[in-house]
């Protein structure tokens, strides 16, 4: 399909009133004018609201600067106070002990105080016994032994000769009782 060839209106000039000339080149540069200025306000808020944040976080900044540093003394006393309260506590047990050693130390002594005042006899000899009654056997057992072995000695009615005889028998006899001592002893 062809259309028609286009044809451009006629285009009509504005209609300039008598008698004013109009200068293109001043509107254009108060339009550029006002432009400018549009755009250096817009740049001047920009800065002012940038400068706003900036200053905003700077002191956003400082509080968390301070609220860390105010939350590092608050752990330092606390843990200060703490090592004060273990400080006292083990000085306290220490005390305790450094009492309770002292009593006991008292009480032995006053336990020994009253062993040794009391006689010697029966109720030390009690308590011997009772810590250690194997030990009282063997003792027994051993002055049995010695009381068999044990040989009275009659010397009085004999004549030189026996009276060598009889040293011999008991200087041999002492002689096999040291023997038998050391074979005991390893």
């Amino acid at each position: 399909g062809g259309g028609r060839p286009f044809i451009m209106p006629n285009l009509i000039p504005p209609k300039i009133p008598d008698g004013e000339k109009v200068d293109f080149d001043d509107i254009h540069r108060k339009r550029m004018e006002k432009d400018l200025m549009e755009l250096q306000t817009l740049i001047e808020v920009h800065f002012e609201s940038r400068k706003k944040e900036e200053e905003e976080l700077i002191h956003l900044k400082e509080r968390i600067e301070k609220r860390r540093s105010e939350r590092a003394e608050q752990q330092r006393i606390r843990s200060e106070r703490e090592k004060e309260r273990q400080k006292r506590l083990e000085e306290e047990r220490a005390r305790k002990e450094e009492e309770e050693a002292k009593r006991r130390a008292e009480d032995d002594a006053k336990k020994k105080k009253t062993l040794t005042s009391l006689h010697f006899g029966g109720y030390m000899q009690k308590l011997t016994e009772k810590r250690s009654g194997k030990r009282q056997t063997e003792r027994e057992k051993k002055k049995k032994i010695l009381s068999e072995r044990r040989r009275s000695l009659d010397i009085e009615n004999l004549s030189q000769e026996k009276l060598k005889e009889k040293a011999k028998e008991l200087w041999e006899w002492m002689y096999q009782l040291e023997a038998e001592k050391f074979e005991l002893q390893y």
